[in-house]
C-alpha cells in the first residue's frame, strides 16, 4: 500500500492540479479534505472534481458551527481587530481547519499534509505553525515552496498540466481576484487592488454587499442581546450564534456595512493591499463593544483594549495553539461575566447608529452624570482629588521654576 497525504482541498484550480503533482513527484495516495467554514456555493461537485483529478477519497467536513463558537467568538468577546481594521476573518479559520486536518490525518494514518498556500502568504504560516503544534511528526507540503517541481507559475500553466494529466475541467485561464470566504467575511486581493494609488472596483468586486451608495435610502433597526458576551439573539428570536451571523450578512450587506480597503503588515514582512467585506462580523463587533462600553469598569476597560491588540496579533500569526492564546483568551473570558444586555442600532449606508444600550450589570448612574447633585457624589471632593491627582505635575514645575530662577 502506498503512503498517504491530506491535501487541504478547495476544488479550486490551485488544489486541482496539486492532486496529480503529488502523486508524481511524491507517489502518494491523495486523500482531498474541504473544510466547510461557510464558503457557500463553492462547495458545489467537489467529490467528482476530486475523484477525476485522482484523488482516493474526499472528506467534506462540516464545522461551521465549531468554527463560530470555539473561534469567532473567543474574538468578538475580545474585540479583536488586526491593525486598527482587519476583524479576522481568515486568521480565525485556519486554526480550526488545521485541526481537522491533522484529525483526519490521523484517522486515514497519513504521513504528510499538504496545502496550497503560497510562499509569500500568511496562511502557509497559520496552516503549519497550527500543523506543527498538534502533529509535529507530520510531514508538511507546500507546492509553492517547491521550486525544483512546482514550475507553474500561472493559471495557464496550471489547466495545461491538468490536461497533460487526463484532468480536462471547466476551469477559467482569467486572471480574477483572489478570494478567501468563510461564514464571517470574504477577502479580495488582485488585479487593480495591487496598487494602492487605485480605487477598488466596487462593481465588480462586491460579493456579499453593496457600496453604501447604492444601499437603500431608509434605515433598519436591529436589536441584539448577550449573555456572558455571546450574542443568543436576534429581533427577539432566539438562535445560535451561526445563524445570527449568517442573518446579520444579510442586513449588513443590504445596507453597505463592514467593507474596508487596508495595507496591512502580513506576517511574513511585506505591506499587502485587499478589500474585505464583513457586513454580519462587522455588526455583531460593534454591538459587543456597545455592549461593554456600559459595564466594565475604566481599569478593566484599558486592560482589555491591551489585551485585545494581543489576541488579535497572536490569531493573525497563527499562534493559535499556544500557551499564550489560552492564557489572553483566560483573561478575556474572565471580563465577559456580567457582559449581558440588550443592544439596539440603526444601520443605514455603511453605518452602525446607535439606538439604545440596556443591561442589569449597567454601572451607568443617571444620578451621578447627570449635572444635579445626587447622594454619591458631592462636587466639593473634587477639589481634593485633583490636588492629589495633579501633586507630581506641581512638584515639577515648582522645582522647575526654582531651578529657573537659580540659573
Amino acid at each position: 500500500m502506498k503512503e498517504k497525504v491530506i491535501l487541504a482541498y478547495s476544488g479550486g484550480l490551485d488544489t486541482t492540479a496539486i492532486i496529480p503533482w503529488l502523486k508524481e513527484n511524491y507517489d502518494y495516495d491523495v486523500v482531498c479534505v474541504c473544510i466547510n467554514v461557510g464558503q457557500g456555493n463553492e462547495l458545489d461537485g467537489l467529490e467528482e472534481r476530486a475523484k477525476l483529478s485522482g484523488a482516493t477519497k474526499l472528506y467534506v467536513e462540516n464545522v461551521v458551527d465549531e468554527f463560530v463558537d470555539d473561534y469567532v467568538i473567543p474574538c468578538v468577546q475580545a474585540n479583536a481587530v488586526y491593525e486598527n481594521k482587519y476583524l479576522l476573518g481568515t486568521s480565525m479559520a485556519r486554526p480550526v481547519i488545521a485541526k481537522k486536518l491533522v484529525e483526519i490525518a490521523r484517522l486515514e494514518s497519513a504521513v504528510a499534509i499538504c496545502h496550497g498556500a503560497t510562499g509569500k502568504g500568511n496562511d502557509q504560516v497559520r496552516f503549519e505553525l497550527g500543523i506543527k503544534a498538534l502533529a509535529p511528526d507530520l510531514k508538511i507540503i507546500a507546492p509553492w515552496r517547491c521550486n525544483d517541481t512546482w514550475k507553474m507559475q500561472s493559471r495557464e500553466d496550471e489547466i495545461q498540466y491538468c490536461k497533460e494529466h487526463g484532468i480536462d475541467l471547466p476551469f477559467s485561464a482569467d486572471n480574477s481576484y483572489s478570494r478567501d470566504r468563510n461564514l464571517w467575511h470574504i477577502s479580495h486581493e488582485g488585479l487593480e487592488l495591487e496598487d494602492p494609488a487605485i480605487e477598488p472596483n466596487y462593481d465588480h468586486l462586491l460579493v456579499l454587499s453593496v457600496s453604501p451608495q447604492e444601499a437603500p435610502n431608509e434605515g433598519e433597526y436591529v436589536t441584539m442581546t448577550f449573555e456572558n458576551g455571546i450574542p443568543i439573539s436576534l429581533n427577539g428570536e432566539k438562535m445560535k450564534a451561526s445563524t445570527i451571523i449568517e442573518k446579520l450578512n444579510e442586513l449588513g450587506g443590504k445596507h453597505g456595512i463592514g467593507i474596508i480597503d487596508i495595507v496591512e503588515n502580513r506576517v511574513v514582512g511585506m505591506k499587502s493591499r485587499g478589500v474585505y467585506e464583513t457586513p454580519g462580523g462587522t455588526i455583531l463587533m460593534e454591538a459587543h463593544t456597545q455592549l461593554e462600553e456600559l459595564i466594565l469598569d475604566r481599569a478593566t476597560l484599558t486592560v482589555k483594549k491591551e489585551m485585545a491588540n494581543k489576541f488579535a496579533d497572536i490569531v493573525y500569526e497563527g499562534k493559535w495553539f499556544t500557551p499564550l492564546r489560552e492564557a489572553v483568551q483566560a483573561f478575556i473570558e474572565s471580563t465577559q461575566q456580567y457582559v449581558t444586555g440588550e443592544v439596539k442600532f440603526k444601520l443605514y449606508k455603511g453605518n452602525i447608529i446607535k439606538a439604545g444600550t440596556t443591561s442589569p450589570y449597567s454601572l451607568y448612574s443617571e444620578s451621578l452624570a447627570s449635572f444635579t447633585t445626587g447622594e454619591l457624589y458631592d462636587h466639593h471632593d473634587a477639589e481634593g482629588f485633583i490636588n492629589l491627582f495633579g501633586l507630581s505635575l506641581k512638584v515639577r514645575a515648582m522645582k522647575m521654576a526654582e531651578l529657573s530662577k537659580n540659573n
